[in-house]
């Protein structure tokens, strides 16, 4: 099983928490002669496919202004840094030049941006207030689970309004029992740190290896149970 991020975010709807625990699946690779039949553009800190959808490869439409597509994750076998090559080149760059060619272009969905994921942090805390206002019955929970084909969404609220969001495998189960486990890991190792401030971004490191063992634990037993 797998468990893929976790958020959390303040009372305010600001993210100060975030980690992903997987690593971007390549979906596409393919040798090209120059000059490149895809069209590629800058979008935010990577380089996406803007036109040419071919062999596997798809363009990017835009959803929330967040590209929904592939993005190159390496050239010629070596992994991108955003959006440049490992030597520090502006990929865009890279490619026109044709003495360069044939490259090696490896395609696949990259991580969301430091930038989207503030603005899906503070999206969601809007329609879990939504959840919320629209309910017939006082006093709801808010959103707990939101699914798609591929994972489903678990988010846990204190009582103080701090939100606790996995995105895990739809397979995944004991997601409740997680969910409570990094609020008491939060509580321990972020709130009894001195140099803390509340509502802040988590700078912890024994927040950081514990928030990882634990979900080491929950994806090996595939049920994270309260003895864990």
């Amino acid at each position: 099983m797998v468990i893929f991020s976790v958020y959390v975010v303040n009372k305010a709807g600001g993210l100060i928490y975030q980690y992903d625990n997987y690593v971007p699946r390549a979906e596409a690779e393919k040798t090209f002669s120059y000059p490149l039949d895809l069209v590629l553009k800058h979008h935010d800190e990577k380089v996406v496919v803007s036109f040419g959808q071919r062999d596997g490869i798809r363009g990017n439409k835009f959803c929330c202004r967040s590209p929904v597509g592939h993005a190159v994750l390496s050239i010629n076998g070596v992994d991108v840094i955003g959006k440049n090559t490992a030597e520090g080149k502006d990929i865009l760059e890279y490619l026109k030049e044709s003495s360069n060619y044939p490259v090696s272009i490896r395609f696949g969905r990259a991580r969301l941006s430091s930038n989207e994921k503030l603005m899906l942090a503070s999206m969601f805390h809007s329609l879990f207030a939504i959840g919320s206002q629209l309910s017939p019955e006082v006093g709801s929970s808010g959103i707990e689970m939101l699914e798609t084909d591929v994972f489903k969404l678990h988010c846990f609220q204190t009582l103080t309004g701090i939100k606790f969001i996995v995105l895990a495998d739809p397979r995944q189960s004991g997601i409740d029992a997680l969910l409570r486990k990094i609020y008491e890991i939060y509580s321990d190792f972020a709130l009894k740190n001195p140099f803390y401030s509340l509502e802040m971004p988590i700078r912890c490191e024994l927040f950081d290896q514990n928030l990882k063992s634990a979900l080491e634990i929950a994806e090996k037993a595939g049920n994270f149970g309260a003895g864990s």
